[in-house]
């Protein structure tokens, strides 16, 4: 029989802060990852990516800067995407591992909420082919993000944060 310390104890629980990282890296993920592969084949999909590069160079030449063009407009607006989703949906989990699933998707459907009703309203114009499903998916598309986050954070914390209710570690 094998005296290997990990056969006999479980590898500890990643920081608060990673938990927090690898949540909020999930519900970007899946937002990004509906949003670029269902744009390729309905052509009334959310067009996030649209909205994200009209943003990016808005706000890039209000600061006197040129913005990138073509496929690095893209790469920079998929990266800056995907951070500022990690960041946000990583709020998924300061309400507790067994609330992070619908605190999660609350966040996910006021997001998707905004991100559906507020583009003409702040200059960005509409989503390429938009109409009414086009904004129905894109605040399910935000909500799904937020329940991933959610139920990746319950995963990763919820037995340390179950180990310290019982009185444990």
């Amino acid at each position: 029989m094998s005296t290997h310390p990990s056969l006999h104890h479980p590898a500890p629980a990643p920081p608060r802060w990673a938990a927090l990282a690898l949540s909020g890296l999930a519900g970007a993920l899946t937002v990004t990852l509906l949003n670029e592969g269902v744009r390729r084949v309905l052509p009334h999909a959310p067009r996030m990516d649209v909205l994200g590069e009209r943003a990016l160079t808005a706000g890039l030449e209000a600061a006197g800067t040129r913005p990138p063009q073509g496929g690095a407009l893209y790469a920079a607006t998929l990266a800056a995407d995907l951070a500022s989703n990690t960041i946000f949906y990583a709020l998924a989990g300061l309400g507790g591992a067994a609330r992070a699933p619908g605190v999660g998707t609350a966040l996910g459907l006021v997001s998707g909420v905004g991100g559906a009703a507020l583009p003409p309203h702040v200059g960005l114009g509409h989503q390429p082919d938009e109409r009414p499903q086009t904004l129905l998916l894109t605040v399910v598309w935000y909500a799904l993000g937020g329940l991933a986050a959610g139920l990746v954070y319950r995963a990763v914390e919820g037995d340390r944060e179950r180990e310290r209710l019982n009185g444990g570690a």
